[in-house]
């Protein structure tokens, strides 16, 4: 537990009665986050390589205005924000970033630096983690899109086929949807709100369904970073395409 000793005094920061290296969980997600930070800002402003027939990167998906009729900017820049700020205000992201890149606090039972009053995410600009479940209707739209190109990367100019890029992008789109159904925002529309689902209409099946949510939310931090990893993949291997580097492989 935090060194509470010295009450009513400035913590130092750092303090704590834990015996294990607690500073060294916060190291693989800074060094991850941070570098898939940096790969998306990069391939967003971009603005080209997006697509290798029959593949489309899932940065800029849906596709919007990729001729610059009426947006001089990159298209992913129109649709970066949904996925974005999902992730930014998952509860997992939430609990990650606030530790590794605030250290508010460095981990559990650790002290912070000075002596804060805690007040949560009940003031500006915290309060506007609320709006994850608005974002969470946002990613379901752009889920949608994703299958469909998804669907169409089976559809090659002689026909339907399976490539590398097929496969690649068939799991990127799965795990996306698993990270996307195992959310707390999800299982708070289903039923979280309910005390008592046999005095509601259809309460067998939403409770079910609630059931079946809780046990993907239960992994929820291993969906947040698989299928981050994975749809940061997707766009490279697209990307290598695009450019020459890497070739296609027929597997149908």
């Amino acid at each position: 537990m935090a060194d509470t000793s010295t009450t009513g005094a400035v913590q130092r920061y750092g303090r704590t009665q834990r015996r294990d290296a607690w500073w060294t969980e916060n190291i693989p997600f800074i060094i991850v986050l941070g570098a898939f930070a940096i790969y998306t800002t990069w391939r967003a402003l971009q603005g080209k390589y997006y697509w290798s027939a029959p593949y489309l990167s899932p940065f800029y998906s849906p596709l919007i205005d990729p001729e610059h009729h009426w947006w001089p900017f990159s298209p992913a820049i129109l649709i970066l924000g949904g996925p974005l700020g999902f992730r930014l205000t998952c509860y997992y992201y939430r609990k990650a970033y606030y530790r590794g890149v605030f250290q508010d606090p460095p981990a559990c039972a650790v002290s912070e630096k000075g002596n804060k009053k805690y007040c949560g995410e009940t003031s500006f600009p915290f309060i506007l983690q609320n709006v994850h479940r608005y974002f969470f209707y946002i990613v379901c739209v752009i889920l949608a899109f994703l299958w469909y190109d998804t669907i169409v990367a089976f559809r090659f100019p002689n026909g339907f086929g399976i490539g590398v890029g097929t496969v690649i992008m068939l799991i990127d789109v799965i795990l996306l949807t698993i990270y996307s159904l195992s959310c707390h925002s999800l299982r708070h529309l289903v039923a979280g709100k309910f005390d008592c689902f046999s005095c509601t209409s259809f309460g067998s099946a939403r409770h079910g369904t609630w059931s079946g949510l809780t046990k993907l939310n239960e992994h929820h931090m291993f969906w947040a970073w698989v299928s981050m990893i994975s749809v940061g993949l997707t766009d490279l291997y697209i990307y290598l395409l695009a450019i020459g580097v890497l070739r296609d492989i027929r597997l149908l």
